[in-house]
């Protein structure tokens, strides 16, 4: 784990110990100090901090915590702490076709879909490669272009509203034609990332899977007691 990641993962762990007075970090300065680091790694830290929606800088007051992040799940990784200045996506195919069975059950329609394949970068770095399917009925004037940048922005702009997703994560290893993609060797391992976007009505809007080299996810969520007490019986 490099500087940057642990600073980052040490500070959000204060958070929920309650280690900072009135919800609010010290200096800029003071963590340079603490960690031993740099200013430069210490805005580094602050600016990923908000960029995840753990922080909230507020120019000449400081570094404030969000309250909501105590009560809700947190989850982070390599994209998600990203800006999205800092991610480009490049379309590798795109095209519309006709949904199969598992399709038409998942998206509860009778519908084409479209389907499209693109590359994800982090500062120019290749992160992940990401195959997605929309319905063709909800969204019949989808194109190339709003793949490459934000789906949930192009969702949200038709009038929509996006409420969870529902994820799994199952190991795996790079086959042949996706080596070629990664630029890695064929068998290296992998995360597959399966997602399932829901608007607010139930309707799943988005079905995606995700291949990642390098991956590492970070979650912090609330302990359920009454969920911990029936596993026990």
């Amino acid at each position: 784990m490099n500087k940057t990641d642990f600073i980052i993962q040490d500070i959000i762990s204060k958070i929920y110990q309650r280690c900072f007075k009135d919800n609010k970090l010290p200096t800029q300065r003071e963590m340079a100090k603490q960690y031993n680091v740099s200013r430069f790694t210490i805005q580094k830290v602050v600016d990923q901090l908000f960029q995840m929606g753990v922080v909230d800088v507020i120019q000449g007051s400081g570094i404030f915590i969000q309250e909501k992040i105590i009560k809700n799940p947190l989850v982070f990784n390599s994209l998600t702490k990203s800006p999205y200045t800092k991610i480009d996506s490049k379309v590798l195919d795109f095209h519309r076709r006709s949904a199969t069975k598992e399709e038409t059950m998942i998206f509860q329609m009778d519908s084409d879909v479209w389907e499209f394949t693109r590359a994800r970068f982090v500062d120019y770095k290749l992160e992940q490669v990401e195959k997605s399917c929309l319905p063709v009925r909800l969204f019949p004037d989808l194109t190339v272009d709003h793949a490459r940048k934000s789906i949930q922005d192009y969702v949200e702009s038709q009038g929509y509203k996006i409420s969870y997703y529902l994820t799994q994560y199952i190991p795996s290893v790079v086959t042949k034609e996706d080596a070629e993609l990664l630029l890695c060797k064929k068998g290296t391992p992998a995360m597959k990332i399966q997602n399932r976007g829901f608007l607010r009505n139930g309707q799943v809007y988005e079905i995606s899977e995700i291949l990642a080299i390098d991956y590492s996810v970070s979650y912090i969520r609330p302990f359920d007691r009454e969920r911990h007490s029936q596993r026990l019986k």
